[in-house]
């Protein structure tokens, strides 16, 4: 998993209350378990005219001018800006998969759905909840300034505007602890490995016809 420590990222705002993982990436995407190639298929009901099917060539297919993912000015984003609820609706772990796919490393919002805030965590994702006065700020100073961007710094537990506003932030320090050295649940189990090894070992030594 790649560690997280501070990002100056831009912003892109998804002005939408109770946005469910169906809408960030929709059922028929959910066949494939590899966690990586879903960005494309971000928002896809949304983002495309068309319907989507997976392994579908994104480049040409008509577009929504009106969706923010799909405006030169939100391009590259980093930082993805929602309302209330965002995350809720069904537990698929493919909805954070895709936004780390597409490149969104924070995603700022008022509430997340319990699921999706954990598995968010767990995929390399930051997810800041801040105040519903907070967010309509930041909502309001994304859509007047283009190239709108946040610093994100995460052992400081700080957000901070281009105009200098700053606010904090709460996250638990496993959490913390976890993305700052890039640990997933497999990775923190591999911190310990020499002692497993150990165990193993003496466990076979004292009973080996278990493993005969």
């Amino acid at each position: 998993m790649k560690a997280f420590t501070r990002l100056n990222g831009l912003v892109c705002p998804i002005d939408r209350a109770n946005v469910d993982t169906d809408a960030i990436i929709p059922k028929q995407f959910l066949k494939s378990i590899k966690r990586s190639g879903f960005g494309p298929y971000l928002f896809d009901e949304w983002r495309y005219a068309d319907f989507g099917e997976p392994g579908m060539d994104c480049t040409n297919r008509p577009k929504r001018p009106e969706f923010a993912l799909n405006q030169a000015r939100y391009q590259g984003a980093q930082v993805l800006l929602a309302r209330d609820n965002f995350g809720c609706g069904s537990s698929r772990e493919h909805a954070p998969w895709a936004i780390e796919d597409y490149g969104f490393r924070v995603m700022i919002a008022p509430s997340f759905a319990d699921i999706f805030f954990s598995n968010s965590y767990k995929n390399a994702i930051l997810p800041i909840v801040a105040s519903a006065e907070i967010v309509d700020r930041l909502f309001k100073e994304c859509e007047a300034t283009e190239g709108y961007k946040l610093d994100v710094d995460l052992e400081a537990q700080t957000v901070t505007t281009p105009s200098g506003f700053s606010f904090s932030f709460d996250i638990t320090p496993h959490r913390k602890h976890c993305l700052l050295n890039g640990l997933d649940d497999i990775g923190l189990t591999l911190v310990h490995a020499e002692q497993i090894k150990a165990f193993e070992a003496k466990h076979k030594a004292q009973q080996p016809w278990l493993f005969a």
